[in-house]
């Protein structure tokens, strides 16, 4: 793909689902993406059901626009290559835990050696410091460790498990790609290259965000449904007369006054802006009383030209077939390999001086 990132080659040592996000994303602004693969050790994203034309779906799609190199690192020649390839490659990111590398021979210290303006960033579970540097985990634990999932859910049923990976992806994924650019405009600067170590567990508790800073500064300990954001208002999911769900974000003033006039519950304007809990418990019953009369359908219709905060709970496709996402070209097809399309997400950012998709990554699909 022709974009900001062409000039840019990276060498990918990582596997599941991070690191291989991470990349993804710098392959389609345009890297040139060399993914080494141990041909001992399968990827479960390779044998990870759905599949497609005998492809697993989640590899196809991790691993669109780049490049493979099947090569076993322990064996004998395997460090030379490397140390051989580096010399060409502008970033190296790897997902093992730490020391893993040095003890590869192919570790920071030594690739820097061979190229000083080399940015390697490291993604692990918590860290290449602290006494869980060395732990496994998962996603789940990441996000329970943080405090997130404190705080997600209901009071009488606990926090859910999510159906995204919030820590792997939010977290790790999307923070080694930020810490990569960063570092790139370092070296622009300086001429150095860098380190970037990059913790999924740090990064899920900075996505705390205003919660966090809640509780820390001001002393105010979170849990399920009791804040603004996560259910202590009527910010929330109500689910309809077919079994559905309707989400309402109606929070200002102007837009819960026509929530309430399109619901014919005006007299209840006040409770709707009042932060005492006994009136937002009120309204929240009077909503889902309301939205229990009508399928989702019939709301979707209701709320169709209305600026009110209030929108459909989707399932995957059809999110896919909606006409905001069709319009920003959010499903693209990648070519198979061997002429025919794939359906898969598509890039969400977009860039003035590039086109949304391109031959490599694929073509929109049911777009403008």
């Amino acid at each position: 793909m022709a974009g900001p990132l062409t000039s840019m080659k990276v060498l990918d040592f990582s596997t599941l689902l991070p690191g291989p996000y991470a990349t993804m994303l710098l392959a389609d602004m345009g890297a040139e993406v060399l993914r080494v693969e141990a041909p001992d050790r399968v990827d479960l994203t390779r044998v990870m059901p759905p599949h497609d034309a005998g492809v697993s779906t989640a590899h196809g799609f991790l691993n669109r626009g780049k490049q493979s190199l099947a090569l076993n690192l322990k064996k004998e020649g395997s460090k030379e290559k490397v140390l051989e390839l580096v010399k060409e490659y502008d970033i190296v990111i790897e997902q093992f835990r730490p020391g893993v590398m040095d003890r590869l021979g192919i570790g920071y210290e030594t690739l820097k050696a061979i190229n000083p303006g080399l940015i390697y960033c490291a993604i692990t579970g918590y860290g290449q410091t602290g006494p869980y540097k060395d732990r496994a985990g998962h996603d789940i634990n990441y996000l329970a460790l943080a405090g997130v999932s404190s705080h997600c859910g209901r009071e009488d049923s606990g926090p859910p498990p999510m159906g995204i990976q919030i820590a792997d992806v939010a977290g790790g994924s999307h923070h080694a790609v930020m810490g990569i650019l960063a570092a790139v405009v370092h070296r622009q600067q300086t001429g150095e290259g860098q380190f970037v170590d990059i913790s999924m567990t740090d990064a899920a508790f900075a996505l705390n965000g205003m919660a966090g800073a809640a509780c820390l500064a001001g002393g105010q300990e979170q849990k399920p449904e009791t804040s603004l954001l996560n259910g202590g208002s009527f910010y929330d999911y109500y689910q309809t007369q077919d079994n559905r769900w309707l989400s309402v974000g109606s929070l200002e003033p102007q837009f819960s006054a026509r929530l309430c006039d399109i619901l014919e519950l005006a007299d209840m304007k006040s409770l709707a802006l009042s932060q005492k809990p006994e009136h937002q418990k009120a309204f929240k019953a009077a909503l889902g009383e309301k939205i229990q009369q009508k399928t989702l359908a019939q709301w979707q219709t209701v709320f169709a030209d209305i600026d009110a905060c209030v929108e459909p709970v989707l399932t995957i496709s059809e999110a896919a077939e909606h006409p905001q996402l069709k319009a920003r070209d959010m499903v693209i097809g990648v070519d198979r390999g061997d002429g025919t399309l794939q359906r898969q997400i598509g890039f969400p950012i977009k860039f003035e001086k590039t086109p949304a998709a391109t031959t490599l990554i694929g073509q929109p699909m049911g777009g403008k």
